[in-house]
């Protein structure tokens, strides 16, 4: 937000973010449909009518951003999301703590759904690579990726498929 927002301005954008988690993740259990392609898909159906464009497009990515991270931190620590949040969960309203909740579960399961597929697809040589770092399936090599391109054959043992290392979260 771009700061000195009345408080209408405020509880606007906030009903705005409620309105949108709460009619994707609606969306997201009647059709199975994933909750991150409904978010985008929430104001071509008249959600968020009371905010203009910008703001529109700050709260879907401030929910996709708070729904990636407590997924994340549900998947790498193995904890309970309200220790994510840093305070009493009692201070939330129960309506939107339960939406919030199990958006991030949902999402949580979306994201490793996606990570399990790439995993099993793999790379192999011939394809393009974003950023990053691959591992040679037949030796181990590493190979990186300073900006997209097509990957090569492994150069220490010419082999062709690759996979991506563990995730490491580094400390702050």
């Amino acid at each position: 937000m771009k700061g000195g927002e009345s408080h209408e301005e405020l509880e606007t954008m906030g009903e705005a973010y409620r309105e949108l988690l709460q009619n994707a993740l609606h969306k997201a259990r009647q059709t199975g449909a994933s909750l991150y392609h409904l978010i985008s898909g929430a104001r071509r159906e008249g959600v968020g009518k009371k905010v203009g464009e910008t703001e529109w497009k700050q709260i879907e990515g401030s929910v996709r951003r708070d729904l990636s991270h407590a997924a994340e931190y549900l998947h790498e620590t193995g904890q309970e999301l309200k220790d994510w949040l840093g305070f009493d969960v009692s201070l939330i309203e129960n309506a939107f703590w339960d939406a919030f909740s199990d958006a991030a579960n949902q999402t949580m399961v979306e994201l490793y759904k996606i990570h399990l597929q790439a995993e099993a697809a793999g790379y192999q040589t011939g394809e393009w690579v974003g950023l990053g770092t691959l591992v040679c399936d037949r030796c181990g090599e590493l190979l990186q990726f300073h900006k997209p391109g097509r990957i090569p054959p492994c150069p220490r043992c010419s082999g062709t498929h690759f996979h991506r290392p563990p995730f490491v979260r580094k400390a702050s």
